[in-house]
């Protein structure tokens, strides 16, 4: 059996727009100061992307509750309930064949004073080559811009890598840059050599959050999602 095939095959059959396998090994030290060890002894890394829906997307912009409120929903809560099913499925798989897995919940925060979860969806995503780090810093595929969220599964199954790093291609844009209420970026491009915090102002940000769920009931900002131009292409556009 092809298990890489096999595995992108069972990805795709539950609705995975985007599959890509990484090589963790150049991002060890990154990863083991943001998770710990039980993550970054997986050498490997599955990235399973699913595209959110243009015209929920699309009301962003609206200053109406009802508009946020579907957007949660829609863009957060049965994407990412979608996306942990088929991790879980990917993983289940592997450990099946006698691997070891670590299925990364695709949006679960595990340190409240870093306002991060215990593994980057966006950096496996970027190192198995299916897209670059905005200046928004979210992962910035080709076709569909930032409208994907991600899950990952870590293992140590001999997959191998479908892609390298994909090189920035943002250029002089700074439309997420501009159109942050908070001003949250810095605008400067990703560098695997800087810390987050020299691009992004993550507390910030969460700030915004809590006093939209005060004041909207919901906790929805998105508009760095909804204002890049690589996903506000052509509803036509394909990978």
């Amino acid at each position: 059996m092809d298990l890489d095939a096999h595995i992108r095959t069972l990805a795709t059959s539950l609705d995975a727009d985007y599959f890509g396998i990484a090589d963790l090994s150049s991002a060890h030290d990154v990863i083991l100061a943001q998770g710990g060890e039980r993550v970054a002894r997986y050498p490997r890394a599955i990235a399973i992307g699913m595209v959110l829906q243009d015209n929920i997307v699309n009301l962003l912009p609206e200053d109406d509750p009802a508009a946020a409120i579907l957007y949660r929903h829609n863009c957060y809560d049965v994407v990412n309930n979608a996306l942990d099913q088929v991790g879980l499925r990917v993983a289940n798989t592997l450990q099946r064949a006698g691997f070891n897995t670590f299925p990364v919940p695709a949006s679960k925060r595990t340190d409240e004073d870093r306002i991060c979860g215990i593994f980057s969806q966006k950096l496996a995503a970027h190192l198995a080559g299916l897209g670059w780090i905005g200046k928004s810093c979210l992962l910035v595929t080709p076709d569909h811009g930032p409208r994907v969220r991600w899950v990952t599964v870590l293992t140590d199954a001999p997959l191998r890598p479908t892609g390298s790093p994909v090189e920035e291609q943002c250029g002089e844009c700074t439309a997420c840059v501009d159109i942050c209420p908070q001003q949250a970026f810095t605008g400067r491009p990703f560098s695997r050599y800087e810390l987050r915090e020299a691009r992004f102002d993550a507390a910030a940000c969460d700030r915004y959050f809590r006093e939209s769920e005060n004041s909207r009931g919901v906790a929805v900002c998105g508009l760095c999602l909804y204002v890049c131009p690589y996903g506000r292409k052509s509803p036509q556009a394909t990978r």
